[in-house]
């Protein structure tokens, strides 16, 4: 079903007023919608499956026909704290973890970073809705600003998990395996193209709630990596 993006102020009772430009270009010249066609609209929240009533030059209208509430929150929420790589890796990290169902994304600034960035790009979001909107999710994945990794609160999660090339016997299943409670807020660090620094890793063992593992004997991609680890953990605490 064709699926669009809005936020509350599109809601007008029981209609929706569609008057984004790019929106209204998109369901106009890509999906050629037609009046009495059924689409999907989504805010966040909750899922409209809505009639189209009017396609006009600027807006188009839509007529809620029922309200779904989002029934895809999960117990646990997972977040990835990903460092930042390479123009087209990264974006395919962002939709990959969107599709998957991936609650949040930190972008990092670690030792081995190449990419230098003050703020998060405009393009990861715009990524994020389109993925949003082909994988039929409700809500959208956050992107948070750019931080280091001294700079992240890693008190506010239960269980912190780094997958780390150097590690050797403590693996992800083993720790998945051991644990005694379902944790509510798990994050989960990938490092640069080049991985962590051994620096970096010495500073996140000295936290409590991390755990160190390896993901096997195979080296992988920071963006395949990133896919895999949080894959497991969405199909874990769903």
């Amino acid at each position: 079903m064709i699926s669009v993006i809005i936020e509350s102020k599109n809601i007008h009772l029981d209609k929706i007023i569609i008057d984004d430009k790019s929106d209204v270009n998109h369901l106009k010249n890509s999906f050629r919608v037609r009046e009495g066609e059924t689409v999907r609209a989504v805010d966040g929240e909750n899922e409209y499956i809505c009639k189209v009533l009017a396609v006009e030059k600027k807006e188009i209208t839509l007529e809620i026909l029922e309200t779904r509430k989002d029934d895809s929150v999960k117990n646990t929420e997972v977040t990835a704290g990903l460092s930042i790589i390479k123009n087209d890796k990264m974006e395919l990290a962002i939709q990959k973890l969107t599709e998957i169902g991936i609650d949040k994304i930190i972008p990092l600034e670690t030792k081995r970073t190449i990419v230098k960035l003050s703020e998060k790009k405009d393009k990861w979001d715009v990524i994020v809705k389109e993925a949003t909107k082909q994988c039929q999710r409700v809500r959208l994945l956050e992107i948070e600003n750019i931080k280091k990794l001294k700079d992240v609160d890693y008190s506010q999660y239960d269980l912190v998990i780094v997958p780390y090339e150097c590690e050797e016997e403590y693996s992800l299943k083993n720790l998945l395996r051991g644990l005694e409670t379902v944790p509510k807020k798990v994050l989960y660090l990938i490092g640069a193209e080049g991985g962590f620094d051994i620096s970096e890793i010495e500073y996140l063992k000295s936290m409590e709630n991390v755990r160190i593992v390896t993901l096997g004997k195979n080296i992988l991609r920071a963006e395949t990596a990133s896919i895999v680890v949080g894959g497991i953990l969405i199909n874990e605490f769903q």
